[in-house]
């Protein structure tokens, strides 16, 4: 059997488990007690923390990039093992509140909401910026509640059968979903919807290759994507800075930073890489307060500057 046919039947097998997986679990959680839930879900942690080696071995990676000057490795596995509880908090609570909007609407609070407001009031459209921070689906089904017209520019899953459990999610809450290819779709329907004084949520905190600039983050250059400064270029749409944080007692707070002005460098590229750092380091920050809240299973610095 050749090596590219043997990894093509392996991917098919592990993500035909994953779907399995996602399936039994969300079985589970329509008739376990509410008041197990989240025991459930640190008993999902605890065995995929000692399951899934390659997984592990990325957070270790990014969490020595991030923090191997400043904490020890028994911190950092501290911070590993955290994140993957914190995981699996967000997946059952994706399948138990989603359902439930009004528990949904109950368990997340909103901080700084008249930043939102007054960025609205603009009526260019406003640029959620965030990261793969919390449980960041949650926030934009709380915004729709609230009454915003919100959409979030994704990446495809590779699996589509999941991929469509999760767009029926997100339209019973009526959050629209920009992919982020095509890409001139994607920017033709981001455009629009900035237009019609809507909120758009970017995540910019994953790998964009060449495709992205180089800027720092946790003190080593970062391929980021651009699309908030040059949407907010075309458009004028205020750009806000926004995150979903965990309280101690699995309730939710989303917090709205002031909007950030651009500022002009000498060229329109010089004003992205200014102020895609500047978007960098606010994450960085809430990253940096609580670090058990972000992705380290995803390779962030993978590419790399010529």
């Amino acid at each position: 059997m050749k090596q590219m046919d043997f990894k093509k039947i392996s991917k098919s097998i592990s993500r035909a488990a994953a779907r399995a997986a996602l399936v039994t679990c969300s079985l589970i959680i329509k008739v376990i007690p509410r008041r197990y839930l989240y025991s459930f879900a640190s008993g999902i942690a605890a065995l995929g923390y000692g399951l899934i080696g390659k997984q592990k071995r990325i957070a270790f990676e990014s969490l020595s990039i991030a923090f191997g000057k400043e904490k020890s490795d028994g911190q950092i596995r501290q911070i590993a093992r955290d994140s993957f509880v914190y995981m699996a908090k967000s997946a059952v609570e994706l399948m138990f509140l989603m359902d439930k909007p009004s528990l949904l609407k109950e368990r997340i609070t909103l901080e700084g909401k008249k930043n939102l407001d007054e960025a609205l009031s603009r009526g260019k459209g406003v640029i959620l910026v965030s990261a793969h921070f919390g449980n960041f689906p949650l926030l934009l089904a709380r915004l729709s509640l609230e009454g915003y017209k919100v959409s979030g520019i994704m990446r495809q899953m590779r699996d589509l059968k999941v991929e469509k459990i999760f767009l029926k999610k997100r339209k019973k809450y009526n959050v629209k979903t920009i992919y982020a290819q095509p890409r001139n779709v994607c920017v033709d329907s981001t455009i629009k919807t900035l237009r019609n004084n809507e909120l758009v949520f970017i995540p910019i905190d994953q790998n964009f290759g060449t495709a992205g600039v180089f800027v720092d983050f946790f003190g080593m250059k970062a391929a980021t994507a651009t699309g908030p400064v040059v949407f907010a270029q075309r458009t004028k749409a205020a750009i806000l800075p926004c995150f979903i944080i965990r309280q101690k007692d699995d309730t939710h707070k989303i917090v709205f930073e002031p909007a950030l002005d651009l500022v002009e460098g000498k060229s329109s590229q010089e004003t992205i890489v200014i102020n895609i750092q500047r978007l960098t380091n606010i994450i960085e920050l809430y990253i940096r307060k609580f670090p058990a809240e972000w992705g380290w299973i995803h390779r962030r610095w993978k590419s790399r500057p010529n």
